[in-house]
């Protein structure tokens, strides 16, 4: 960590998170480290509380470090990926602590913490960087509107904001499917606001209900184009746009939500389309075997993918 940042540990009682859109009720202990991590490039210098422990902020620097020797910019995301295969799924990891805080979490991973870490670490690593509060600041900027932390209602609770903030700001870009092959399909979220009792940040607040609800309500109507589930079989011929390390948001029908489950993109030795996720059937991050059509057809509230590309890679 660079030498002006001030460290204060404390150890509290957390809360943790949801994959789909949030995070409900849990129990768990941490370190808190309040820091003043360097502010990212689009915003203006912020203090930054970051809730992390000693050992997963010496592997995010080992990890860069090996990264900067090793992977290539074409195959760093995967690569960063598969770094946390066996990893455990813990669901429920952003809502630590009493107030929102930046929580950085390696011992166990859900599918949107997975994909925020990996995407944070290929932004650090393409500023040539191992410094641990970079990777902060760049984890800030991606799980935050503006990438400013203020509270916990800055934080992108749905995948359709983090897409919509992040894309706005340059950060990632939708992979355009061709028309021949996409389909489309309307956000409209409102499960947080539905069902205030599973947050503990919500329940009993109306205001902030209400202020839930006017944010679910401001993205909702956006029209996006995804991949059918019954396209995602096809040969890496015909869906070559897709990338290995691409992150697959799988879109759903499941009322009030927009993605069910994220994940990065592995053509197999089979040819075929596979998903890189922290799965909650297998309790750990696994490269999936069975192809991703296979996996999406076991699901029927499952509709297909959309496709999403760090901007930091070819």
């Amino acid at each position: 960590m660079k030498a002006n940042i001030s460290i204060l540990i404390l150890l509290f009682a957390g809360v943790v998170g949801c994959c789909a859109c949030s995070s409900p009720k849990a129990d768990g202990r941490s370190a808190v480290v309040k820091s003043a991590v360097a502010a990212p490039r689009d915003t203006a210098p912020q203090p930054v509380d970051a809730v992390y422990s000693p050992a997963d902020s010496l592997e995010i620097v080992r990890l860069l470090a090996r990264g900067l020797r090793e992977y290539s910019p074409e195959e760093a995301t995967l690569s960063f990926a598969r770094h946390f295969v066996g990893r455990p799924y813990v669901g429920q990891t952003l809502e630590q602590t009493p107030s929102e805080r930046l929580i950085v979490n390696l011992k166990g991973l859900d599918c949107t913490t997975l994909v925020e870490t990996v995407a944070a670490l290929t932004l650090t690593y393409s500023q040539q960087s191992t410094s641990f509060a970079d990777f902060c600041a760049n984890l800030r900027r991606l799980r935050y509107f503006d990438g400013r932390l203020n509270g916990y209602l800055s934080r992108l609770h749905y995948f359709g904001w983090w897409i919509a903030d992040n894309e706005r700001r340059g950060l990632v870009a939708t992979v355009a499917v061709p028309a021949t092959l996409a389909d489309k399909f309307t956000w409209n979220v409102g499960y947080m606001s539905a069902h205030p009792d599973k947050y503990m940040h919500l329940d009993g607040r109306p205001a902030r209900i209400d202020s839930i609800r006017a944010l679910e309500k401001r993205f909702n109507g956006t029209v996006r184009t995804y991949l059918p589930k019954d396209k995602t079989g096809l040969p890496r011929e015909q869906l070559s746009m897709i990338h290995d390390g691409d992150i697959l948001a799988i879109v759903t029908s499941k009322k009030g939500l927009d993605y069910a489950h994220l994940g990065f993109a592995v053509w197999g030795r089979d040819g075929k389309l596979h998903l890189l996720n922290a799965s909650s059937l297998y309790k750990k991050v696994v490269e999936d075997e069975v192809t991703l059509q296979t996996y999406l057809s076991r699901h029927p509230s499952f509709l297909g993918v959309e496709v999403l590309r760090l901007k930091a890679t070819p």
